[in-house]
């Protein structure tokens, strides 16, 4: 594939990963809350399982949502549901910063369970793969999923410093229960998309 496509593919990435959504709040709310490193296990997380979502919808699995009846709304409600617990929790938080409290963090595993029930991540990839590929080209797909793969972990890394940096700056915890509600009906608000899409 020629350097002329290998770019936008490139920039197509950053702007769907380094936008604001849902996956992204987290990773700002990680930054704030937990040391650094608990954060970008998140984002590794989130970043693996995009790239596998990316390449089962490049291998038709979004297709498959327009077959099997129902299963395209189930995953719209397990979205909404995932997000109004996180969003819950993060607003019931009470903007103590405990260093020890790190089994509390979002880990692996909930960043890229986050990522198959986010519709920015489905629509990122639907929209990628029908742009830029020819579709039944695997070796398409794959380069663009490997183009996405470090552009993803920065884009979502860069969030998580950002989380960091306010976590230098805001020391009291009232500022911090501030900025977490603040985040958490941002994170609900998402819902509205889910909702009425």
């Amino acid at each position: 594939m020629s350097l002329s496509m290998i770019l936008p593919m490139s920039a197509f990435a950053l702007a769907a990963s380094i936008s604001p959504g849902p996956v992204n709040l987290v990773c700002l709310t990680s930054g704030t809350r937990y040391p650094l490193r608990r954060g970008l296990v998140f984002v590794t997380g989130a970043t693996l399982g995009f790239i596998a979502l990316f390449i089962a919808v490049g291998l038709g699995l979004y297709s498959m949502l327009a077959i099997v009846p129902g299963l395209q709304e189930a995953l719209r409600w397990a979205g909404i549901a995932f997000l109004l617990y996180l969003s819950l929790r993060l607003f019931r938080d009470d903007g103590r910063l405990p260093e020890s409290a790190n089994n509390q963090a979002p880990g692996f595993m909930t960043g890229a369970l986050m990522q198959w029930l986010n519709p920015k991540a489905w629509l990122a990839s639907a929209s990628g793969i029908g742009a830029y590929t020819s579709g039944d080209e695997l070796h398409q797909i794959l380069l663009f999923a490997l183009l996405y793969l470090p552009i993803c972990w920065l884009s979502l890394g860069s969030w998580v410093y950002a989380g960091a940096f306010l976590r230098r700056c805001v020391h009291r915890p009232a500022v911090l229960i501030g900025i977490n509600r603040t985040l958490a009906i941002l994170l609900a608000a998402s819902c509205i998309y889910l909702l009425v899409e």
